[in-house]
């Protein structure tokens, strides 16, 4: 049996706006990111199912773009927060290392290794999928943290998504009851900002 999956990146923040990493500390949305989730929103009344459960990181900026795409009440898990970014969190972006340096340096840090994150992900999502009454399911996260799921079950992904995840970017998932996998099977990933929304 196959159940689907929809995740969601939040909305443009203050702390993009600034170039400020932002992990577990929170900014809100700007106007334009809540302008960004409405915009995604249609993307998200056109697909040919209807969610059923919604969840949402912790975090501010993603509950508030949540409520903005759904009216379906939902429930908040840390397990969907942003990589922990230790010390580095609310810093400038420039002091962000080489992509090849970021499997463990967030750890060294304060914050959590790639592997932790992408651990945590794993766990909270196919937790989410197994319950037997969720069948589509509204999940609203984060850049790092989707992405590093994304890549764990999709490794060979530059067709689908061959840039980064914007904000308010949706994959969709088909998980696998049986195996407990997740593929990727759709993605949404619009540039706002080279546009108006």
């Amino acid at each position: 049996m196959k159940k689907k999956l929809i995740l969601m990146r939040h909305g443009e923040t203050l702390f993009n706006q600034r170039k400020r990493i932002q992990g577990w500390v929170d900014s809100p949305l700007t106007e334009l990111g809540k302008a960004q989730a409405l915009y995604s929103k249609q993307f998200i009344d056109k697909l040919p199912f209807e969610i059923d459960h919604a969840f949402s990181s912790t975090s501010e900026r993603a509950c508030d773009t949540l409520e903005l795409v759904s009216d379906l009440p939902y429930k908040r898990l840390k397990g969907l927060k942003e990589w922990n970014f230790g010390m580095l969190d609310g810093e400038p972006e420039y002091l962000n290392p080489p992509l090849d340096q970021y499997d463990e340096f967030f750890s060294s840090h304060g914050g959590e290794s790639r592997q932790q994150l992408i651990d945590r992900m794993n766990d909270t999502l196919i937790s989410i999928m197994k319950e037997n009454e969720n069948h589509n399911v509204l999940a609203v996260s984060h850049g790092e943290a989707i992405r590093n799921f994304e890549r764990f079950w999709c490794p060979d992904d530059k067709s689908l998504i061959p840039t980064r995840l914007y904000n308010c970017a949706v994959l969709v998932f088909d998980f696998d009851t049986e195996n407990q996998s997740f593929e990727l099977i759709d993605v949404y990933n619009p540039n706002y900002q080279s546009k108006q929304v």
